[in-house]
């Protein structure tokens, strides 16, 4: 620990919810991996908004809106920080294709293999990678954030692109 006091708090999340409109009917396992990836976020996250004079934590609510996935940035008093709209177009095959393994990983646990189950969880792994990789791609310049801070929000984009 360094004996320099640190003038600025981390930058990161402290809550982060989703639009109770953008989010369509859901199975458990669905609503089981966006709980789990909001708490994961909130526990250990790097977020910081590109050019912010002031200081995290920050609070984050997700939501879409005319096929725009929308980022709003408030502090944690509710000052508003920014609001990054983003086309979903790029997001929408690698969504797509991790829906279909995602779907073939949750039957695959209930009757195949061990080894099956593996290999289908290692597409789905490379999938979401992909998803976080080009959703730190989109963010460059708006939000600094690392890889892992970008797998928990790109589950939690696919909570809501996965409406109906």
């Amino acid at each position: 620990m360094s004996d320099k006091p640190d003038a600025r708090p981390p930058a990161r999340l402290s809550a982060v919810t989703l639009d109770d409109a953008s989010i369509g009917h859901s199975s458990a396992d669905i609503d089981h991996e966006r709980a789990t990836a909001i708490w994961d976020l909130i526990e250990d996250n790097t977020f910081a908004p590109c050019n912010d004079p002031g200081a995290g934590p920050y609070t984050l609510h997700i939501s879409l809106m005319e096929s725009r996935l929308v980022l709003d940035i408030k502090r944690e008093t509710g000052e508003q920080v920014v609001q990054h709209h983003l086309s979903l177009t790029p997001f929408r095959k690698v969504v797509k294709d991790y829906f279909l393994v995602c779907e073939s990983y949750y039957n695959a646990i209930r009757s195949a293999s061990p080894s099956q189950i593996e290999a289908i969880d290692m597409g789905r792994r490379g999938l979401h990678n992909e998803g976080s990789t080009l959703l730190r791609e989109r963010l460059d310049g708006k939000v600094e954030l690392d890889f892992d801070t970008a797998r928990r929000l790109f589950t939690l984009i696919c909570a809501l692109h996965w409406k109906g």
